[in-house]
């Protein structure tokens, strides 16, 4: 499957999906478009980011971009490379999934079942994540319905006496799986049916030929960083990289602390309010990404490598390829794309 497919699929849920130079781009929201593949690292010139704002009535852009790229926060992508087994878990998260896989039932499903019976699945993962009023029954339908029949797609199923526990919706683009959607129901996770369900979905995508790694998910503007917490434990690691927002030169000058300041206040006041939660994650993405490397906060989970990337880099060489092992997760070193 290539990009353009995936392009398809957000244009069947009524996505505006625009090709530039160095990526493509949809409106995830408020005129804020998002480049994509999410698993790029791209470095789009001055000029290629003003068209796009300029041409397209564009708000704002969120791109990744390079560790060694002057601008953006700091930031990780949660990703999965070959190999992958049960000995590189560590003891509980193999006790976990053999303890899913005999509990549960991991297949194949149709995106109409994701569709219908995944809702009340993603329902309740939002409402863990505090992020219950991101989404709509319909806008979820949409987002399964479309990949009906766009090669690449798969829904994936955890069942437990003929009920869906947990899901998958994942793609391939190229040489890398995607998994833009997973979800689960609290009643089901004493039975670790997501750690059943991430194995088996990760082993089979990850044995397909030609097949180099698998993408999780990007550092969230809103989502508490726990939320990766799972998927660490599951042997995933985070990949850092910059993450940058660019605001149309129009808002730029609006684009400061005292804002942000005065949308964190509105937060408070409307806990749950999905707009001001990523206005909030975009307005602190784009300020922080402002300053260098050594002056930013790492996210946690980079937090045990810091030192060691910023030495490799002081020095302006590539850094070697490693893991580091710090509470069970396990951190990527490698700072190409």
């Amino acid at each position: 499957m290539n990009t353009e497919i995936y392009a398809d699929w957000l244009r069947r849920q009524g996505h505006q999906v625009i090709r530039t130079a160095s990526s493509y781009w949809f409106d995830a929201g408020m005129r804020v478009f998002q480049a994509f593949p999410f698993h790029w690292l791209i470095e789009p010139s001055p000029t290629e980011l003003r068209r796009l704002l300029f041409n397209h009535g564009v708000v704002a852009v969120r791109y990744s971009t390079p560790l060694d790229s002057p601008d953006g926060m700091v930031s990780y992508h949660v990703v999965l490379k070959n190999p992958y087994n049960l000995e590189m878990l560590h003891h509980q998260a193999r006790t976990n999934v053999r303890r899913g896989l005999s509990q549960c039932q991991i297949e194949r499903i149709s995106f109409e079942k994701l569709a219908k019976e995944g809702w009340t699945l993603q329902q309740d993962t939002l409402e863990r994540q505090g992020r219950i009023n991101s989404m709509s029954e319909a806008e979820w339908r949409r987002i399964c319905l479309a990949a009906e029949g766009l090669p690449g797609f798969e829904a994936w199923g955890a069942t437990v006496d003929g009920e869906l526990a947990a899901s998958l919706l994942t793609t391939r683009i190229d040489d890398t799986c995607c998994v833009p959607y997973a979800q689960s129901h609290h009643k089901y996770l004493n039975m670790r049916v997501n750690n059943a369900l991430f194995y088996a979905a990760s082993c089979d995508m990850l044995s397909r030929e030609g097949v180099s790694g698998i993408f999780f998910s990007l550092h969230s503007l809103d989502a508490p960083e726990s939320v990766n917490e799972f998927k660490f434990r599951m042997s995933f690691i985070p990949k850092p990289v910059r993450q940058r927002v660019v605001f149309h030169p129009f808002l730029a000058p609006f684009a400061n602390r005292a804002s942000h300041k005065a949308v964190i206040r509105m937060q408070h006041r409307n806990p749950g309010n999905n707009i001001l939660s990523k206005a909030e994650g975009m307005l602190r993405f784009c300020l922080n990404g402002k300053y260098s490397l050594i002056e930013q906060d790492w996210p946690e989970c980079l937090e045990g490598v810091k030192p060691s990337i910023l030495e490799s880099m002081s020095k302006k060489i590539s850094p070697p390829i490693a893991s580091f092992d710090m509470h069970d997760q396990h951190v990527d070193l490698q700072l190409d794309s």
